[in-house]
């Protein structure tokens, strides 16, 4: 099971933006000596006083420059916001940087916001998603190539570095709507998931990607990374009461986004995100005692058949720092353990 801290390096209500910068790189210092296996970072665009990645890759680098162990993820970069042959390049780059410690993840948001920024229809999302990872992929081979789709042309191009890991960099991409699981099952590679609907539902969408994989040629179990918020304190109490101001804080956040959400199914399920009491929140996160939160973490694996964890470690980003490191502490020391 891979333990991965997941941030998009949210502002803390009072702080600056470069305060903002420089704790996060403190807690992922801490990361890294603690011994949590990975980091992955999100992706943020014009949410102003809420966090402050609008570049992933950007933060990646620096973070591949001061760590020297822990793999760096991408939960998402998403692919259709950017040039593919600029992504393909940086992310080489960061591969090189990193010594190998790159891992792809790619996604298209579900946020129209973002795409109303970049001023690009959200409609267009999934054709330009589908056509940008294979820019990306063809980007990476050793040979030269061309291309000529629906959004992009090239000619002759050959991308300058490529990869350290050959023949790429692992690529995890992220599915949220039901419909995607079967689509990116297709294709077969590893996901991203969240546990926002239902186990047995989220079971059986499972189900569906793993048969999609299987029809399409590839073998092997599914490779799943769940991202979830997490909290581990010494008692119960504690545990409950010291990200509850935070977490819901974070729920609350959700409601300035149902006006750009980009289906009625994204709607519902934004709507439902938000307007959770403190006790409905508890049912899709794993806040406990290292014992709690041990048995949490299996009962999960078990159902869902998960590879890793993506832990929101300060969900809503205002838990205090000294708690935020003791409970990565407590993890790493008490749960982490369980299942190496």
């Amino acid at each position: 099971m891979d333990f991965g801290l997941f941030t998009m390096f949210e502002i803390r209500e009072g702080a600056s933006q470069a305060e903002t910068f420089d704790d996060w790189f403190h807690l992922i210092d801490m990361a890294e000596s603690l011994g949590l296996d990975s980091l992955r970072l999100g992706e943020s665009h014009f949410r102003l006083n809420r966090a402050v990645i609008s570049s992933p890759l950007t933060v990646a680098s620096a973070v591949a420059a001061r760590t020297s162990r822990i793999k760096i993820g991408l939960a998402v970069q998403v692919l259709p916001l950017a040039n593919p042959i600029r992504i393909a390049e940086e992310a080489a780059i960061v591969d090189h940087i990193s010594k190998g410690r790159l891992e792809f993840g790619v996604g298209r948001s579900s946020f129209i916001y973002a795409y109303q920024g970049f001023n690009i229809n959200y409609q267009e999302s999934r054709s330009r998603f589908s056509e940008s990872l294979d820019i990306i992929l063809k980007a990476w081979r050793d040979e030269p190539f061309s291309h000529k789709g629906e959004f992009y042309t090239f000619n002759n191009v050959n991308v300058v570095p490529k990869p350290l890991q050959r023949p790429h960099p692992p690529v995890r991409v992220a599915v949220q709507s039901v419909d995607t699981f079967r689509l990116v099952g297709g294709m077969g590679h590893p996901i991203f998931i969240r546990l926002q609907m239902p186990v047995p539902q989220l079971r059986e969408l499972l189900q569906q990607y793993q048969e999609a994989r299987k029809e399409a040629g590839f073998p092997g179990p599914n490779d799943v990374n769940l991202l979830i918020p997490v909290y581990v304190a010494d008692s119960l109490e504690r545990a409950l009461s010291e990200p509850e101001a935070s977490a819901m804080r974070q729920r609350r956040a959700v409601l300035d986004l149902l006006d750009t959400a980009s289906s009625e199914e994204n709607y519902q399920r934004l709507k439902r995100v938000a307007e959770a009491g403190y006790d409905e929140v508890l049912q899709s996160v794993i806040f406990g005692t290292p014992e709690l939160v041990t048995e949490r973490i299996r009962e999960l694996q078990e159902e869902l058949g998960l590879s890793g964890l993506s832990l929101d470690m300060n969900p809503g980003g205002q838990i205090p720092k000294e708690l935020v490191i003791n409970s990565m502490r407590l993890l790493t020391n008490k749960v982490m353990p369980h299942f190496k």
